[in-house]
C-alpha cells in the first residue's frame, strides 16, 4: 500500500488506532489502489472510501457523457477511445468536390473554381501531411492559410485548424501559442475535448495550475471520467496544487487542540505509555519527605504533576505551558515533561516543534526505557505521516530492541506495516502484543482486520470466512471494545451484510456515544445500503454536532454536497475539515478536494457543463 500516495482512496483501507489515529499510529495515512478522492468528488456512481472506513457510497453503474458536437474532421473529439494521445493533428483529406477530382468536366478541359472552405480544407489536408512527416514549422504555415482562407460563420471547420495549428506548436514546445491557438478553437466549440485538454498541457508546462485543472476537469467530465491520460493530468495537478497550499497555511496556521474524545481515544492505544496513565502514588507525594504540607509545595512547584492532574481534569489547554515550566526549571520530571510535551505538540499538529522534544528523550539513556520507547513509537509515526517510511521503519525496530517486552511497540508497528503493505509481518507484530497483552482487545480486532483484508484483497473467500469468523470471537471476547464492532461492521459492508454492519455501528454508539466517527461510517452505509440521502446526512450531521472538531465529518459532508451539486456548500465543509487538519499531508489532500470542487464551479459557468447529481 503507496503510502506515497496521499489523494488515492482505497479499497482496502486501513484501520486507526482508535479514533485517535493520525498521531499515535501511520494509519492516518490512505493507502493506494483506488481512484483518486477527486473524482469520486465528482464522479456519481464511484465508490466512496474514507479515513478508515472500507465504506461504499453507492454502487449505481455510470453512464458515459455526450462529450458535445464536433464539426468537420472530429473537432469535437467526442469519440477519443480510452488512453488516447490525441498527438496527431485532426481531419481526414476532405472528399473533393464535384468536378474538383481532375479540374476538367464534360471533357472541355474548363476549370471550375473552388470555394473558400475547400481551399482552406486543402490547406489543412497539405498541413496534416507536413506534420505527419515532422515537418512542423511548414505545416503551421499550412494550418496559418487555412485559418486565414475559412469563413468565420464555419466555426467547427475553424476551430480544427486552430486546434491542428496548436498541436503543430505543443511538437515545437511553444506552449504560449498551443494556449493561444486551443483558446481560439474553444472560443468556436466550447465542448473541444482535444482542444481542451492541450490547453491543460500546455497550462501545465506554463505553470498555470489553476487554469490547468479548469481545463481537465472540463475534458474529465466531457469524457465521463473514462479517459485515463486526462484523469491521470487532473490527480496530478490537484496533488500540486493541495500541497503548494497546505505548505503556506500548515506554516502559518493557528494551533488547535482536537477535542476531549479524540485525545482520550489517542491516549487509549497506548498501555505502557506512563504520562497517560493516572498519577502514581510516588508522584502525589514527594518520596523523600513525610509531612503532608512539604509534599504539596512539591506538587505546586512541579509544572509536570500539574499537567497530569490537567490531563485527569480533561483542561489540555493548560498541559503544554505547564510542561515547559517543567523543562525550564530542569525538574524531577524533565524527560517526562519532554515527552508529554511533544505529544500535545502532535495533538495539535505542530510536528516541528515536537520533534526536538522527542529527539531528546530518545537520547537520554538514563531515562526510563519506556518514555524512549514511547518517545520513538512517537516520532515512528509522525515520519509516517509525513511519508518517511524508511525513518519510521528504523524508528520502530529501535523502539523494539531497548524495550523489546513493550506491547505498544508491536501493536503501533504492525500499523506501519499494514500501511506499507506488509500484511504477514503485521500479523506477527499483532501477535507479539496479545502475546505480551492477552487482553489487548485493540490489536486483537486489528489483527483480525488486516487477515481480512489480506483476504478480500486476495479474492480468497475461505480466508475471508475465517477472518470473518475472527471478528465474531474478537466481539465475543471483548464485548467492551467498541474498536472490534465498527471494524467488522466495515468488513460485514464490504461483503454487502448491510444489516448487520449496522447492528455493530449501534453497538459502537452505545459503547462511546460521543464517537462521532462511527455516526459518519453509519451515515455512509445508509447512503449505500438504502440510498437514503437524508438519513445520511442527518448521522453525519449529528456527527458534527457531537464534536464539531471531526476533520472526517465535515470532508465527507463536502463530498457528498458536491454529488448533490451544492458546490458552495461542499466548499465550505471543505474549508472547515482544512481549518482542522491535524497534518500537513492530511491538509493537501483536503485542499486537492476543494479546489476539484471549485474547479467544478468555474467549469459549470463557463461551458455549463456538470456532472450528473445525487
Amino acid at each position: 500500500m503507496a503510502a506515497s500516495k496521499p489523494l488515492e482512496a482505497a479499497v482496502a483501507a486501513v484501520p486507526s488506532a482508535g479514533a485517535g489515529a493520525g498521531v499515535g499510529s501511520g494509519a492516518a495515512v490512505p493507502g493506494a489502489g483506488g481512484l483518486p478522492r477527486w473524482q469520486l468528488a465528482l464522479a456519481v456512481g464511484a465508490p466512496l472510501i474514507l479515513g478508515a472506513g472500507a465504506v461504499y457510497l453507492w454502487s449505481r453503474q455510470r453512464r458515459r457523457r455526450d462529450t458535445g458536437s464536433g464539426g468537420r474532421g472530429d473537432a469535437g473529439g467526442g469519440g477519443l477511445k480510452r488512453n488516447s494521445e490525441r498527438k496527431t493533428p485532426e481531419g481526414r483529406a476532405s472528399p473533393a468536390p464535384a468536378g474538383a477530382g481532375s479540374g476538367h468536366q464534360d471533357g472541355t478541359g474548363a476549370h471550375e473554381e473552388t470555394s473558400p472552405l475547400d481551399r482552406a480544407q486543402a490547406a489543412k489536408n497539405k498541413g496534416n501531411k507536413y506534420f505527419k512527416a515532422g515537418k512542423y514549422e511548414q505545416a503551421i504555415q499550412c494550418y496559418t492559410e487555412a485559418i486565414s482562407l475559412c469563413p468565420t460563420e464555419k466555426k467547427a471547420d475553424l476551430s480544427t485548424f486552430y486546434q491542428n495549428r496548436a498541436a503543430a506548436f505543443e511538437q515545437l514546445q511553444k506552449w504560449k501559442e498551443v494556449a493561444q491557438d486551443c483558446t481560439k478553437a474553444v472560443e468556436l466549440n466550447p465542448r473541444y475535448v482535444k482542444a481542451l485538454f492541450r490547453r491543460a498541457k500546455a497550462h501545465e508546462k506554463l505553470d498555470n495550475k489553476k487554469e490547468c485543472l479548469e481545463d481537465v476537469t472540463a475534458v474529465c467530465i466531457l469524457e465521463g471520467f473514462q479517459n485515463q491520460q486526462s484523469m491521470l493530468l487532473a490527480d496530478k495537478v490537484l496533488k500540486l496544487l493541495g500541497k503548494e497550499k497546505a505548505k503556506e497555511k500548515y506554516k502559518n496556521r493557528e494551533p488547535l487542540m482536537p477535542s476531549p474524545q479524540f485525545i482520550k481515544s489517542y491516549f487509549s492505544s497506548f498501555t505502557d505509555d506512563i504520562i497517560s496513565q493516572p498519577m502514581l502514588k510516588g508522584e502525589k507525594s514527594d518520596e523523600d519527605k513525610d509531612k503532608e504540607g512539604e509534599a504539596l509545595e512539591v506538587r505546586e512547584n512541579s509544572g509536570y504533576l500539574k499537567a497530569k492532574q490537567y490531563m485527569e481534569e480533561e483542561n489540555y489547554d493548560k498541559i503544554i505551558s505547564e510542561c515547559t515550566k517543567e523543562i525550564d526549571a530542569r525538574g524531577k520530571y524533565i524527560a517526562e515533561a519532554l515527552l508529554l510535551r511533544a505529544t500535545f505538540y502532535l495533538l495539535i499538529g505542530n510536528a516541528n516543534a515536537a520533534k526536538p522534544d522527542l529527539d531528546q528523550v530518545i537520547s537520554m539513556e538514563d531515562a526510563n526505557v519506556k518514555l524512549r520507547a514511547n518517545a520513538l513509537i512517537k516520532r515512528g509515526s509522525m515520519y509516517m505521516q509525513q511519508q518517511q517510511p524508511l525513518l519510521s521503519t528504523q524508528d520502530f525496530n529501535m523502539a523494539a530492541d531497548i524495550d523489546p517486552q513493550n506491547a505498544d511497540v508491536y501493536h503501533h508497528r504492525g500499523q506501519l506495516k499494514i500501511l506499507l503493505d506488509q500484511v504477514e509481518e503485521a500479523v506477527a507484530d499483532f501477535d507479539e502484543c496479545i502475546r505480551l497483552r492477552p487482553d489487548s482487545a485493540l490489536a486483537q480486532a486489528q489483527k483480525c482486520f488486516a487477515l481480512y483484508r489480506q483476504a478480500y484483497t486476495g479474492n480468497n473467500s475461505t480466508q475471508v470466512q475465517a477472518a470473518m469468523k475472527g471478528f465474531e470471537d474478537v466481539i465475543k471476547k471483548f464485548p467492551r471494545c467498541a474498536e472490534g464492532y465498527a471494524l467488522y461492521a466495515q468488513a460485514l459492508t464490504d461483503q454487502q451484510q448491510f444489516g448487520k454492519a449496522d447492528e455493530m455501528y449501534d453497538k459502537c454508539i452505545d459503547l462511546e456515544p460521543d464517537n462521532a466517527t462511527t455516526y459518519v461510517h453509519k451515515g455512509l452505509l445508509q447512503l449505500q445500503w438504502k440510498q437514503d440521502l437524508e438519513k445520511g446526512l442527518e448521522l453525519i450531521s449529528k456527527a458534527i454536532e457531537i464534536d464539531n472538531k471531526c476533520d472526517f465529518a465535515y470532508e465527507t459532508m463536502g463530498t457528498i454536497e458536491v454529488q448533490r451539486g451544492n458546490m458552495d456548500k461542499a466548499i465550505d465543509m471543505f474549508n472547515k475539515a482544512i481549518n482542522l487538519a491535524k497534518s500537513e499531508m492530511e491538509m493537501a489532500h483536503l485542499y486537492s478536494l476543494c479546489d476539484a470542487a471549485y474547479a467544478q464551479t468555474e467549469v459549470a459557468k463557463k461551458y455549463g457543463l456538470k456532472p450528473p447529481t445525487l
